[in-house]
Parts: structure tokens; sequence; C-alpha cells
């Protein structure tokens, strides 16, 4: 697999869109969405993970962050997909979901094509990484991260989309504590 947008390296900083297979809806229930800020604290105090802006929209995620104490980005990011891909199909099975036959099958078929023995596949192959180079790029990767929301029309303002670093940095309560940068 090319390394060309993965994020091999300790200690630098990089943008990252993790998306779900088909772009499917998953994260518009408030369990499915708990899993994925519960997994990212959970990487921030076991993994080295230093997040500096994210946003969790319906399909994907978009991460301003790195990996720092030795770890490799690439390695947290894979153990993250591995660990919610599990429990986002358990929250599937056993909590109320509408849709759950549908997205069952739905990841069912995804994994026909892979080499190894698979039941289920949530995300994508891979993920979307571009190192941090400039201050110039991480304004705009954070305007484009806090955004999201405001572009999809699900908010008029950035702060206002709760699963978003948006908040932290409009001083407003948020489940997921990051690292603020100074960006003027």
């Amino acid at each position: 697999m090319s390394t060309k947008y993965k994020a091999t390296t300790s200690e630098e900083a990089y943008f990252i869109t993790i998306t779900t297979v088909g772009w499917i809806d998953i994260f518009t229930r408030l369990n499915q969405k708990e899993i994925i800020i519960k997994a990212l604290n959970y990487c921030q105090q076991n993994k080295g993970l230093e997040v500096y802006a994210y946003c969790l929209m319906s399909s994907h995620i978009h991460l301003l962050c790195k990996a720092t104490n030795g770890y490799i980005l690439s390695d947290v990011i894979r153990d993250f997909k591995k660990f919610t891909s599990k429990n986002i199909i358990k929250v599937i099975i056993n909590e109320p979901e509408s849709r759950r036959e549908w997205l069952l099958d739905y990841f069912q078929k995804a994994c026909q094509h892979l080499k190894r023995e698979q039941q289920f596949k949530v995300w994508q192959d891979g993920y979307h990484a571009e190192i941090v180079e400039t201050n110039w790029f991480i304004k705009q990767k954070v305007n484009y991260i806090h955004n999201n929301p405001v572009k999809d029309k699900i908010v008029q303002f950035p702060e206002d989309y709760y699963f978003s670093s948006a908040r932290n940095y409009a001083g407003l309560q948020n489940d997921l504590e990051v690292i603020l940068l100074d960006l003027f």
C-alpha cells in the first residue's frame, strides 16, 4: 500500500480524513458519535495522540493531530479504526437502529474484496493524511475543519456544532479536549 497519504512518522502533525465505506452516514446518532469521541479520548490518554482540531461529520472525521511519546500516527489511526469498527457494529446490533439490516448488509458486502477473513468493514481502506509544514496550511485546515458543518448547512456558526473543536476555540464546553493553537 502506498505511503503517499499516510502518517508514517512520529512527532509531525498531519491533517487526516477518515471516511466510512461508501460514505455511509453512520454518525447521525448520538451513540455512534460517542464511540468516536471516547476512542479519541482514549488515544489521547494512552497512545500519545495530540489533537489540535477535529470535526466529526455523518460519514467522516477530520483531524489535525500528531502522535507523541514514540507512537507512530499510522499505528494510532489503525488501532482507532479497528476499535471503533467493532464498537460501531456492536451498537448497530444491540441498540435501536432503524437501518440495522441495511447497514449490516452493506458492511458485510464491503468485505467481499478482502483477502483476509473479516465479517464487517466500516471504514474505507487507509485514510487521507497530509503533513503539516506551514502556518498557512494549519490555518487553512483548521478553518476547513471548523466550517465543514456550516458548509453542509447543519449549523450557522462553527462553534454551534457540538462535535467539533470550533467549540473549544470559542471557549465552549466540549467532550473532547484539544490543544489550542494560536491562529492569529
